[in-house]
């Protein structure tokens, strides 16, 4: 039977490549946008992570279009980089707001249905930069940094009522976040890479797809890199 998915940021990039996974292993795939379009073939709600009544409503529209949301994937996320003397305060709480209050907002409406289920996944899109830092995104940084303590402190709240809860660690991925560096800029951190390459935003959608299935069923409080070595030993 296809289990209810809520992916969020699933309109393009890793959210939709994720979101397109999931769809093609028989889950039932809502995906939250903030802007633009709907993905075609994928049921879309617009919602911005920043309200919490938005949350709601995504939930609720998920919820009588495919029932109970099962798994959730905490995706939204923005970049607003600058050095830290010429950051606005703004800037700063702007992106923890979206990447791990928005996450927060999240896990919350999804834990209660869960609870009653007594069974969920819930998984957070974190990022390198979070174990690794990167000069230019202290807000970010912190931000995706703060998905990895949030993950696993929920994930020994909500180990006994069978919901797991993991943190998916991306690296480098060709979507159109990294598409604005220059060519310089790319090859300068393609050779700091093991693998010496990007990642496909759907080898990070595997990894998802992976941890919200069966075969995951005994992992939780994981962070998974998926970044080809970058972050190695952080």
């Amino acid at each position: 039977m296809a289990r209810s998915v809520l992916v969020t940021g699933g309109n393009r990039g890793i959210g939709l490549a994720i979101a397109r996974e999931l769809a093609a292993a028989g889950d039932a795939v809502a995906v939250t946008y903030r802007s633009g379009e709907p993905p075609e073939g994928l049921f879309g709600v617009r919602c911005d992570v920043t309200s919490s009544e938005d949350v709601d409503a995504a939930f609720a529209k998920a919820e009588a279009e495919h029932g109970p949301v099962e798994v959730v994937v905490a995706n939204a996320g923005i970049t607003k980089d600058t050095l830290l003397p010429m950051m606005k305060e703004e800037t700063f709480t702007d992106v923890i707001d979206t990447n791990l209050t928005g996450a927060y907002r999240i896990a919350k409406r999804a834990v209660r249905p869960m609870l009653r289920m007594r069974r969920g996944r819930i998984i957070l899109i974190s990022s390198v930069v979070g174990l690794l830092g990167s000069a230019g995104q202290t807000n970010y940084a912190a931000s995706k940094a703060g998905l990895v303590g949030f993950g696993r402190s929920l994930a020994r709240e909500l180990g006994s009522r069978g919901i797991t809860v993991n943190v998916v660690a991306p690296g480098f991925v060709e979507t159109d976040m990294t598409a604005v560096l220059d060519d310089a800029q790319q090859e300068a951190i393609r050779k700091s890479i093991p693998l010496g390459r990007q990642a496909k935003a759907e080898e990070v959608a595997r990894v998802v797809r992976f941890l919200a299935g069966e075969d995951a069923s005994y992992i939780t409080g994981a962070v998974i890199p998926v970044d080809g070595g970058l972050g190695m030993g952080h």
